[in-house]
């Protein structure tokens, strides 16, 4: 069934684009259980090493190649790949190739706010911890 333009024009009106130094998200779908991101890691960055209290983390890698550091353990991962990223696990995700990488986050839990990210390092000096409510 295909779309009309009032709809169109309604999810491209709640789509929120968040530039940051390693590249951008577009937050796709916000409710109280969930969230969906679309992330762009530029070649050669990568995000905090982080972890989470109150949400899980589900990563589909549609284009590049990642490496997934998940409790100080390094994998390399690339398109058609899904990853997991539990609770409370520290984690980070480095672009390791010449192209964007690019992926679908699905956040599930009861909080996503950006102050439940405890940062262990950070190539930005974003370092410490800030605890959500």
């Amino acid at each position: 069934r295909s779309l009309g333009m009032t709809q169109v024009r309604s999810m491209s009106d709640q789509l929120s684009e968040n530039v940051r130094p390693w590249g951008r998200y577009d937050i796709l779908e916000s409710t109280d259980t969930h969230q969906v991101k679309r992330i762009t890691v530029n070649p050669g960055a990568r995000l905090s090493y982080q972890r989470h209290q109150r949400r899980e983390e589900f990563w589909v890698i549609i284009s590049g190649r990642a490496r997934l550091t998940l409790d100080d353990a390094d994998t390399e991962h690339g398109s058609g790949e899904v990853l997991m990223v539990p609770f409370r696990a520290k984690h980070r995700v480095a672009n390791i190739g010449d192209e964007p990488l690019v992926f679908i986050e699905v956040q599930r839990g009861d909080y996503f706010g950006e102050d439940d990210i405890e940062r262990f390092s950070d190539d930005y000096g974003r370092e410490g911890t800030t605890r959500a409510h």
